[in-house]
């Protein structure tokens, strides 16, 4: 009985639905509160944006936005995951090492470390493991095998 609980036998081990709940929380809530700001306000963003590559504070902000706009949308759906994490994943470390300093409890850079580092944890999660079977990427290589199925030719 104690051997049962420990290992939690109780609650069915469901992969697919650990992946999916971790793309559409963690990826749902950046795009909310960082992608909506990016895409609804950037004229008044672009002004003030950081330049931590030094390449420019509109391409800096244009690709914060393509991460945190477009490709935490891709993320929830589970569409292009590997790339869309890896480009996410690109700009939090960006974000983390050059804007915040590797801050990770520091208050006075307003304590966003801790979060930034749960991104990106999450972020090479979905690198390493993919979608998912719940996703957009499941479903097109579905479809995919059934229609290489399809066109064999039987051999006699």
């Amino acid at each position: 009985m104690f051997k049962r609980l420990l290992r939690m036998d109780f609650v069915p081990l469901r992969t697919g639905v650990g992946l999916l709940l971790l793309r559409v929380i963690a990826f749902g809530s950046m795009f909310l509160k960082h992608g909506t700001d990016k895409l609804f306000t950037f004229g008044k963003m672009a002004a003030h944006f950081p330049d931590p590559l030094h390449i420019g504070a509109l391409p800096s902000l244009m690709f914060a936005m393509l991460s945190d706009g477009i490709c935490t949308l891709l993320l929830v759906v589970g569409l292009a995951t590997r790339w869309a994490a890896l480009v996410v994943l690109v700009n939090l470390f960006v974000a983390w090492s050059l804007v915040h300093h590797f801050a990770f409890l520091d208050k006075a850079t307003g304590g966003h470390g801790e979060l930034i580092v749960v991104y990106i944890a999450a972020a090479l999660a979905l690198l390493f493991c993919g979608a998912g079977p719940i996703s957009l990427d499941a479903l097109i290589a579905e479809e995919r095998t059934s229609v290489d199925e399809e066109s064999r030719v039987p051999v006699s």
